[in-house]
């Protein structure tokens, strides 16, 4: 999909002039210096000017120009081809944003404007030939007096080499101001920038309007902000687009820097202005700007610092100003005062998008090869909509066999592609310890899970849950959809690379294990110095493993333990590090007993185990507040901690309760009521004392 209508531009600068009056001086030195600053010129020949077919040409050459430059000598009316392309210069002038240009060389703008003089005589022939009320007169005459009001310049005697330079200064400066590249390929785009348009209320002059663009690396907010400055940037009075401000702008000199540049571009300066320190520089963006209508677009920002700098408050700029940042850190958007009606959070592909951008950069319009649709589909299942993994891999993949697919999607399947993986690393760089850990976490075990779940697990873990899932979520690393926790494959994947680069060929220097044989090697070992913080071992079917007594006690950091769908060869109970947060183990042969030392445990799950009766140590696990006994069909608990609230115990058929269970304030027993279970004998008289009866469907 194309990204805009705008003409297609080939040439900096088209110049229209009179060959006989200028070609061999003015003509030479202008077009020699425009050239040597790289500034590609097109100048026609008199012999060109011969025939329709050359005509549309020159049209062409117009159309396809950024800048066209009038030189208006005495001689130049005179040429009906000079007027005509005068005429076809203003008409793009205000159809194709085309910058004009007029040099008045030896004849003053009056006479142009008028006509006067030699362009009064040029003229007067013309009305003979032509007629005097002719379209074709009425057309010269209006392009002559548009041209001759613009501001240009007068180049009289003998002062071509200073007028010269200035010109081409002056036309460098203005193609700084040109459109900016976008992307090889662009899908998606055209809707985007409709609703950002929108958004930006560009109708409006009342006010400076400050929008954000949010979103996870490489989701396009760096494309979007390009293709609606594009868009946009000729409705101001001045633009600038300061790309790649977090990694600009690191050292103080650095955003001093970027200051320079924003007024520079914006102002248009024959002198730059210079910039001594932070503090100036703030001062003189409100100073020069305050009144001018401006369009900056300040992107990839992660710091509140680099926008008190560059854009502190709307009123440094004139009314009708736009402002926008793009970001991965929404809090940040919210901390500079940018209501939530202001923010575009930038979203993935859809499915025929992404397919669309894939198919544009994997394959070429003349290869031959075919590959097979599962394919391209694994690759848009790996890549989930995310337009730079689209591009990465379907540039990597163009030209490749069926074989190389295959051998990608299995290699991407062990370990991310780093060009992908260090976009996405920069969200988890900018983090705290305690949001690095909540986010590893997530990315290793929890992702799809529910959320209540999750709050409980993590926050027995010693993590301030609350602030670390807000601050996660701001930073586009997880969203939360009905009730679970979410997160782009790409994103855990890059978690999961980071847990493994702690050592590939060694998990036991990892903090964390999710695989089946990783966990049967630590289990394996003598263990001396383990980093291992949690294991959650979930296998698709029912595995074996051997766990001896002691295995985790030798685990000095493990706080997290979860093994689903596993069971113990080995006979007898496992013994637990006293330091442990949290333990899950359904289908547990026995309960397990604790290391001596203070119990840290917090929450426990034995569901579906063949258990009778709950340890008595288990009151000596004072921080214990969520149980979960549920399916255990024969079960007696004993006298509990007073730090016990929670306890799930649906489907015991046979509770009795030999302590006092007053404290415990929530009590889940599903499928009966209290009165049924008193009256039938399967609960204790003294649940009755229970504070508070819920009938939930929860786990701890």
């Amino acid at each position: 999909m194309a990204s805009s209508s705008k003409p297609k531009r080939i040439y900096h600068v088209f110049l229209s002039f009179r060959g006989t009056d200028v070609r061999n001086n003015f003509l030479d030195h202008l077009y020699r210096a425009l050239d040597l600053k790289g500034i590609y010129t097109y100048v026609d020949s008199e012999e060109l000017k011969k025939g329709d077919q050359i005509a549309s040409a020159l049209m062409k050459a117009i159309e396809e120009s950024h800048i066209a430059v009038i030189i208006f000598s005495e001689d130049y009316a005179s040429s009906t081809w000079c007027l005509e392309e005068a005429v076809k210069i203003m008409e793009c002038k205000e159809e194709r944003d085309l910058k004009v240009f007029p040099v008045f060389y030896k004849v003053e703008p009056r006479e142009v404007r008028t006509p006067r003089e030699k362009y009064k005589e040029a003229m007067d022939k013309h009305e003979s030939k032509f007629g005097e009320n002719s379209e074709k007169m009425k057309r010269w005459k209006k392009a002559l007096l548009d041209a001759g009001n613009l501001s240009g310049w007068l180049v009289k005697e003998g002062d071509d080499s200073e007028h010269i330079q200035g010109i081409v200064k002056e036309i460098a400066t203005h193609l700084g101001r040109e459109p900016l590249h976008v992307a090889k390929h662009l899908v998606g785009i055209d809707s985007r920038v409709l609703k950002l348009k929108s958004m930006l209320n560009l109708e409006s002059n009342d006010c400076v309007l400050m929008v954000g663009l949010w979103g996870q690396g490489g989701i396009g907010k760096t494309t979007l902000a390009k293709a609606i400055y594009n868009d946009i940037f000729t409705q101001f009075e001045g633009s600038s687009f300061l790309a790649n401000v977090r990694e600009t702008s690191k050292g103080c000199k650095d955003l001093v820097t970027l200051q320079e540049k924003l007024l520079n571009e914006i102002l248009l300066r024959s002198q730059r202005l210079v910039v001594s320190s932070v503090d100036v520089g703030t001062n003189l963006i409100r100073e020069r700007l305050f009144c001018k209508k401006v369009l900056l677009v300040l992107d990839d920002v992660d710091d509140l610092r680099q926008l008190s700098a560059l854009a502190g408050e709307g009123k440094w700029f004139g009314n009708g100003s736009r402002i926008i940042f793009t970001t991965r850190d929404e809090h940040l958007l919210t901390a500079h005062k940018i209501d939530q009606d202001h923010v575009y959070e930038v979203k993935a592909l859809d499915n025929s998008e992404a397919h669309e951008l894939l198919t544009k950069h994997a394959f070429s319009t003349h290869q031959k090869l075919k590959i097979r649709a599962n394919l391209v589909d694994g690759v848009l299942n790996y890549t989930k909509g995310l337009p730079l993994a689209l591009e990465v891999l379907g540039s990597f993949l163009c030209g490749r066999r069926e074989h190389e697919w295959k051998s990608t999607l299995k290699k991407l399947s062990k370990i991310p592609n780093k060009s992908i993986n260090d976009v996405l690393k920069i969200s988890y760089d900018g983090l705290e310890e305690n949001e690095k850990e909540i986010f590893l976490h997530v990315a290793c075990f929890f992702k799809g899970q529910e959320i209540g779940y999750i709050k409980k697990v993590l926050g027995s873990c010693d993590l301030e849950i609350a602030i670390g899932l807000k601050i996660l979520i701001e930073r586009s690393l997880i969203s939360i959809k009905s009730g679970t926790l979410q997160m782009h494959d790409l994103i855990q994947l890059m978690g999961m690379d980071i847990v493994q680069q702690d050592c590939r060929d060694d998990p036991m220097r990892r903090s964390r294990l999710w695989l089946y044989d990783d966990v049967l090697d630590v289990l394996s070992y003598d263990m001396g110095d383990c980093a291992v913080k949690a294991i959650v071992l979930e296998p698709h079917e029912l595995k074996e493993i051997s766990i001896n007594p002691d295995a985790f006690t030798k685990m000095r950091r493990l706080k997290l333990l979860i093994l689903r769908n596993v069971y113990n060869s080995f006979q007898g109970p496992v013994c637990l590090p006293h330091w442990l947060r949290w333990f899950e183990w359904p289908g547990a042969p026995c309960f397990p007993e604790f290391s001596s030392g203070p119990k840290r445990l917090v929450g426990l799950c034995m569901s579906k185990s063949s258990i009778t009766i709950v340890a008595k140590q288990y009151k000596d696990l004072q921080q214990l507040k969520y149980v979960n006994l549920s399916d255990c069909k024969s079960l007696e608990i004993p006298e509990l901690p007073p730090s016990f609230s929670y306890l799930y115990a649906e489907g015991c058929k046979s509770l009795k309760n030999n302590g006092d269970l007053t404290s415990l304030h929530h009590f889940v027993r599903r499928g009966l009521s209290m009165a049924d279970a008193y009256s039938s004998g399967q609960v204790d008289n003294r649940c009755l004392t229970i504070s508070k009866l819920f009938y939930l469907e929860e786990s701890c």
